[in-house]
């Protein structure tokens, strides 16, 4: 695969055109709005932070801040609960924060035959917040995070006290269009070797996925690219399991969920990246019309795709508001 020709897009993707020739070194901390925490955790703090769980579905890595009642951060694709370092920054003294890695992604270590599909995570997700002792969370989601919370919300509507969605699939448009590219050079089994070339080519890495993803690429640190590629594409089994999550993004995991969400007690919030051109602006109005309790749409004007780490004291505000704190 030719540089010029490499796409890559992310959270359930991988594949957006190639901008620019060389990006700016990056800042050692991703966060325009990073201004809000005193002391911005960095990669090596939060993976001295990282404690595993020994579930059934293997050895599922997790971060966890705070105290109280808890939140559940989900991420999207290819990152991990790194993405949610700048929320756990501001929301640690408000909640008992976790971030898990989800199956097939980030630092949790499952063995080869285990399903990496939606139905599957949700279910190791209720394991470990069993093993946690929690029995109720406010969840926060992203992209293909925000489809597990929405399976979860139906199938554990008493576990959940408020959700709060970002850009994310919803069940008309799962996966969408933008997504099927890295789906299929999942299935081709190039995905891996592809990912693998932004370890040795940050550039590449902050003009095609920084670019399709964030407001300012030029700020998508090297720490920040290393902690979310190196678990993906560490051995043979990891880039086979990387493989495998994108595959298991078809058939659309949200089919047939619709009538269960109108159904829902739960209040939601929903914080859509308004230049996000991967999950569109219907998706965020489709969320806000199907949920009962809908608590409205906030659209941040520049943001794409992962903006919750650029815009952190954005997540916070509006965490903290749905929570009904301060």
């Amino acid at each position: 695969m030719k540089r010029r020709q490499f796409l890559a897009l992310t959270g359930a993707t991988v594949a957006a055109a190639v901008v620019g020739a060389n990006i700016s070194r990056a800042a050692p901390y991703l966060g325009a709005a990073g201004a809000g925490a005193a002391h911005p955790t960095d990669a090596a703090a939060f993976r001295a932070a990282r404690r595993f769980a020994d579930l059934p579905f293997g050895k599922i890595a997790y971060v966890e801040r705070g105290s109280g009642d808890a939140a559940l951060f989900l991420h999207g694709a290819p990152l991990n609960g790194f993405q949610w370092r700048g929320a756990l920054d501001r929301l640690s003294p408000f909640r008992r924060c976790v971030a898990p890695d989800f199956m097939g992604l980030g630092y949790s270590e499952v063995p080869e035959q285990q399903s990496l599909r939606a139905d599957a995570q949700v279910a190791m997700l209720a394991a470990l917040l069993d093993t946690l002792a929690i029995s109720r969370v406010d969840i926060v989601a992203s992209d293909s995070g925000g489809a597990v919370a929405q399976l979860f919300a139906v199938r554990y509507p008493g576990r959940v006290r408020t959700m709060l969605l970002t850009n994310c699939d919803v069940e008309p448009d799962s996966p969408p269009p933008k997504v099927k590219p890295a789906i299929e050079m999942a299935r081709a089994g190039t995905l891996a070797d592809a990912t693998a070339k932004w370890l040795t080519d940050k550039a590449l890495a902050r003009s095609t996925f920084g670019a399709a993803v964030y407001r300012d690429p030029s700020r998508f640190a090297d720490e920040t690219i290393e902690y979310y590629v190196t678990p993906l594409v560490s051995s043979p089994l990891r880039r086979a399991q990387y493989h495998a999550f994108h595959i298991a993004l078809e058939p659309n995991p949200l089919a047939g969920i619709e009538a269960s969400l109108k159904r829902s007690t739960v209040p939601v919030r929903i914080v859509w990246g308004a230049s996000d051109d991967i999950f569109s602006q219907a998706d965020a109005d489709y969320l806000d019309h199907t949920f009962p309790r809908s608590q409205g749409i906030r659209r941040v004007p520049g943001a794409k795709l992962f903006f919750q780490e650029e815009f952190p004291d954005i997540i916070a505000e509006e965490a903290k508001r749905l929570w009904r704190i301060g």
